[in-house]
């Protein structure tokens, strides 16, 4: 099995977790610095999602180094069938809670021009929705690796 871009245990796949979990922390920040965002469910959810995306690619990057400094390939079928998984099912949840948060998003600064109105943080709410897009793309790559790499194994 040749190694693949992004694949566990390898510098690339390192580097991928990381990403990942550092555009969730980053999507979090932002949205918790902006007052009132508990008022919004959509924004409830996104903090939720992207808090189980910091846990699984941290635990996930964990794995990477631990792979990496006891040079050990982490290429079962098993394992990748589990990582497959996991991300399919952190995609999904990151997906939706960004399209919803960032609809909300919309909704405020363009439909109803609340943004310009009163005194929402209209800024941080679409920092931490761009964010939650990038860590979904990522996420979404890693899910398309991780599925081609168990077709291989």
């Amino acid at each position: 099995m040749k190694d693949v871009v992004g694949s566990p245990g390898t510098k690339t796949g390192l580097m991928l977790r990381i990403g990942q979990c550092g555009f969730a922390a980053a999507s979090i920040a932002f949205m918790v610095c902006a007052a009132g965002f508990a008022s919004y469910t959509a924004f409830c959810y996104l903090i939720a999602s992207m808090g189980l995306q910091v846990l699984w690619s941290f635990g996930l990057a964990c794995l990477d180094v631990y792979a990496l400094k006891i040079k050990r390939d982490l290429q079962s079928p098993v394992l990748v069938s589990l990582f497959v998984v996991g991300d399919w099912v952190t995609a999904t949840l990151s997906l939706a809670a960004a399209c919803s948060s960032a609809g909300i998003v919309v909704l405020y600064s363009n439909d109803l021009s609340l943004c310009r109105s009163e005194h929402l943080p209209c800024s941080k709410y679409q920092l931490s929705v761009t964010f939650a897009f990038i860590t979904w793309f990522l996420i979404a790559l890693s899910s398309y690796l991780m599925l081609w790499i168990l077709a291989s194994v």
